[in-house]
């Protein structure tokens, strides 16, 4: 470890590799909320949060286990879920009288059409104005799942045994994968009718 006079340990936080302090910065400066999108193996979160001298303050959030609510059968960490999510945050931020944000992917690699850009998606199509790049979104046919309806007709038809245990979730919750894009569009219009 490096020694003295002029070393300066970083922040907790930045040592472990949670903290970008140099953009949260820039972020703050910019006095308008964040649009902070996280993701993990199972869920997704968005939240839209106001820097607060005291702590940061979350004034929306919406989470990809809600879905539940809005009768989605699918999983909750996939493209269409993560669109999902994203369009539940606009439309509260929405009703809320808030109008733009700015995004904050945290330590996310900005990778073009990944579930975080999805999330930004949504929370655009549910009426926040964010700074954004239209080609980072994931293509509609990827919002709406269609590349995995594809992929479990192809398992089908190759190996009905991998097939039932890579989705086996879906058909325990009695949803065939194959109709994920028809069934991406029903839950879109039930929750934008719930919160319009």
């Amino acid at each position: 470890m490096a020694r003295g006079g002029r070393y300066r340990v970083m922040f907790r936080r930045r040592r472990k590799g949670l903290t970008n302090y140099y953009k949260r910065r820039k972020y703050i400066l910019s006095g308008k909320p964040r649009l902070v999108i996280r993701k993990t193996n199972k869920h997704i979160l968005a939240q839209l949060v106001v820097a607060k001298p005291q702590g940061d303050e979350v004034l929306v959030a919406a989470h990809s286990s809600e879905l539940r609510r809005f009768k989605w059968l699918g999983d909750y960490n996939n493209t269409p879920a993560a669109y999902l999510t994203g369009l539940i945050l606009g439309l509260r931020a929405r009703k809320m009288g808030m109008e733009e944000a700015i995004v904050d992917i945290g330590l996310h690699r900005p990778v073009k059409g990944s579930r975080v850009f999805a999330v930004l998606k949504g929370a655009i199509d549910g009426g926040l104005k964010v700074p954004h790049s239209p080609e980072i979104f994931p293509s509609e046919d990827r919002l709406e799942g269609l590349h995995i309806s594809k992929f479990a007709e192809l398992l089908k038809e190759r190996d009905p045994l991998v097939y039932e245990r890579i989705f086996s979730g879906y058909l325990k919750r009695g949803l065939n994968p194959e109709d994920l894009p028809k069934h991406v569009k029903e839950v879109k219009q039930y929750i934008v009718q719930s919160l319009s």
